[in-house]
């Protein structure tokens, strides 16, 4: 079974408490951690190799940063996209990889960390036993599909399904309340889809029809190679279903607004809105029969879904589980399949050129069920204490120049400010890894039973998560693994996190000099701040409750703010007729921009008045905004660009370059940038938000 994942819906990807007063008193008055006066001996840390000096930083920083590596990196032919982040994700998982064949070329105590990592591990690797056992793992749940009779026999299916998340158009799970965000609460959202997006379906371009076809076709595949009858009919069936579920469903851009999104409803109210299926059925075959009240994010999908499941024949509806069944499970079973599921979801959606070896394929399996378990050795051998101890410096320097930067603001009254300082003085950090470790005791694995182990691995997680209701919120809890390349804000626990596997070069150097890594892990620490200000995480109040703390007056200034990088970001052009959605982006985008600018004045706070070091021929203030611009280089295969546009809420690399620095003055002064270059922006149009 595919594992299901809970990721709080709170949580924007970006990528103890620091005590901060309350009050909006001058932040010079805080001391820094350090000065970030060049020590003797560090490196810039800039990569010179990478750069394309016959380009000038004023036209194309993007190029001036990162041209020749675009030049001759190829992308790997496993990879849909090549960059920075890719690196280092790959290095992180030769490291996760050497530790888990180092566990399994051993012997463990049955139910010991090591056995269960070990023989995880091993039940993917068996292809030979895969070639064997065929569809035999699926014939329980292929039974049960072929033993439904009605539409109540379908909605306690689905009820029981939630742990899989297998073939349900409504997907359940349990989160913390965004209004009172001291205790956990059920949401129900959308869902249904085996195309990445509702858009896949919709749109009428040419690449979209083509897109669609290819679903069809491979739709029939799977059903072919099940050895069921008439696949032709059943794959339009299936595809002509998901396009009703599409049309019904909301936009990656409605699916923002936080509060469109928040209708909590008791289950009365629920049966009004979404009236012909059953759900209190469908709740307490989820495990959730007890629950008085849930939060419903696309009440208008719910309403039409409910009509749709009532409509449409159970047989169509059987077809349709069969499919999914089959397409979630496909890269564990035989070659076939797995073959199959790689030449559309590889091939022909992300332009993969080969499919990644059975061992990384293997050690990802393990990191997505037994993440906090493979954490745990990870952090043992790779993360460095050092590392800790200087993000804690960053972190805190930043924090300073954020609340500088709030009561330097213009636009914004007293009232909104005081409101804003009491909400940064409450940002919880977490660096590295967690304080306490994930309990996997639940979980029983067995070397020749990959398909029972995800399954029993999916239960654990799903019993782990509605089982937190009624409970105290755990603060200590993390979303992301110490593997994990990555960072994110939390805006029900208010809290940033950085994973210990980002913090290394070129996002973390310890090596180098301070002005590089204030342009690349304070760009991050900075993004990550601001994501609490964003046009989404300005909602919430400092304890993370939704709640709307704004003047109108001010509320009206950031929106209309706000809409000039709307404007900005969607008149980028990245491939072919499609623009980037700026307005999808726009938490992302203000995250940038606020971010690097704050970063900024906390590396010019820290050098305490003295001139920041030149090295390789570079200001401090160059090499702070190479810092960012190596950051994100990236390289896209055609394909992944345009599912990235479509689906992505990130702007790809050269445009969180590009967009971000031409709305900074502190870079115009670093580089001399005037009108007529191409890195300029008109006064008038330049965002200035945090």
């Amino acid at each position: 079974m595919k594992k299901m994942t809970t990721v709080a819906l709170s949580i924007a990807l970006a990528l103890g408490v620091a005590g901060c007063s309350n009050s909006t008193s001058n932040a010079s008055e805080t001391p820094l951690q350090s000065a970030a006066v060049s020590p003797a001996g560090l490196s810039s840390g800039i990569t010179l190799a990478n750069m394309d000096t016959t380009v000038a930083p004023q036209q194309d920083f993007f190029r001036y940063v990162n041209g020749s590596w675009l030049d001759n990196t190829e992308i790997p032919a496993d990879k849909a996209r090549w960059g920075s982040f890719d690196e280092l994700r790959e290095n992180a998982e030769k490291q996760v990889l050497a530790i888990v064949q180092q566990l399994a070329a051993e012997q463990h105590a049955k139910g010991s960390d090591g056995q269960k990592i070990a023989d995880l591990y091993n039940s993917f690797l068996d292809e030979q036993l895969a070639e064997v056992l065929g569809l035999n793992p699926l014939r329980g749940e292929l039974a049960a599909i072929d033993n439904l009779k009605s539409h109540a026999d379908l909605t306690a299916l689905w009820g029981n399904w939630q742990r899989y998340r297998v073939g349900t158009p409504v997907a359940v799970y349990v989160g913390q309340d965004q209004k009172q965000s001291d205790q956990y609460i059920t949401g129900a959202s959308q869902s249904g889809l085996g195309l990445p997006d509702r858009d896949y379906y919709l749109k009428d371009d040419a690449r979209s029809v083509e897109l669609l076809q290819q679903y069809q076709a491979f739709i029939a595949k799977l059903w072919t190679l099940a050895g069921f009858d008439n696949a032709g009919q059943v794959a339009a069936d299936i595809v002509a279903l998901e396009k009703q579920l599409a049309a019904a469903q909301w936009s990656r851009v409605q699916n923002r607004d936080r509060n469109a999104t928040y209708n909590k409803l008791t289950l009365a109210e629920l049966n009004k809105l979404a009236p012909g299926f059953d759900w209190q059925a469908f709740l307490a075959a989820a495990d959730l029969g007890e629950i008085q009240q849930l939060v419903v994010r696309q009440p208008t999908y719910f309403t039409a879904f409910a009509k749709l499941q009532a409509q449409t024949p159970v047989k169509q509806w059987q077809q349709y589980l069969k499919f999914h069944l089959l397409r979630s499970n496909a890269n564990n079973l035989n070659k076939a399949f797995v073959d199959a599921s790689f030449d559309f979801y590889g091939k022909t959606l992300n332009g993969l050129q080969e499919q990644r070896s059975r061992e990384k394929r293997a050690v990802s399996l393990v990191d997505n069920n037994l993440g906090f378990m493979v954490g745990k050795k990870y952090v043992e051998q790779y993360f460095k204490p050092e590392a800790k101890a200087r993000m804690d410096q960053m972190i805190e320097n930043l924090r300073v120049a954020f609340r500088q930067s709030i009561d330097e603001l213009e636009w914004m009254s007293p009232v909104t400010k005081k409101q804003a300082q009491i909400k940064l003085a409450k940002f919880n950090t977490k660096i590295g890894y967690p304080d306490k470790w994930r309990d996997y005791s639940c979980v029983e694995i067995h070397a020749a039973d990959l398909i029972g182990n995800l399954r029993r691995s999916a239960e654990c997680e799903y019993q782990r998560t509605i089982g937190r209701l009624g409970k105290p919120v755990d603060r200590t809890e993390w979303g992301m693994t110490p593997q994990t390349v990555n960072a994110y804000y939390s805006s029900t626990m208010n809290e940033i996190v950085f994973p210990a596997a980002i913090l290394q070069p070129p996002f973390f150097n310890v090596e180098a000099d301070d002005a590089v890594n204030y342009g690349a892990i304070g760009g991050v620490i900075g993004h990550e701040f601001t994501h609490g200000f964003d046009d989404q995480g300005r909602r919430s109040d400092g304890d993370g409750n939704l709640r709307d703390w704004w003047t109108e007056q001010d509320a009206a200034q950031f929106q209309q703010r706000a809409q000039l990088m709307v404007d900005q970001y969607s008149a980028f052009n990245p491939i072919d007729d499609l623009h980037l959605q700026g307005a999808l982006g726009l938490g992302e985008n203000i995250a940038d921009l606020g971010g690097l600018t704050v970063s900024f004045k906390a590396y010019q706070n820290s050098l305490q008045g003295q001139n920041g070091a030149l090295i390789d021929g570079f200001t401090a203030e160059q090499r702070f905004f190479m810092g960012w611009g190596q950051v994100w280089r990236i390289k896209f295969r055609d394909e992944a660009l345009r599912q990235q546009v479509i689906t992505g809420p990130h702007s790809p690399g050269m445009y969180r370059v590009l967009g971000t620095l031409s709305n900074m003055p502190e870079f115009y002064q670093a580089f001399d940038v005037k009108a007529g270059d191409g890195m300029y922006r008109d006064e008038k149009v330049r965002v200035k938000i945090w």
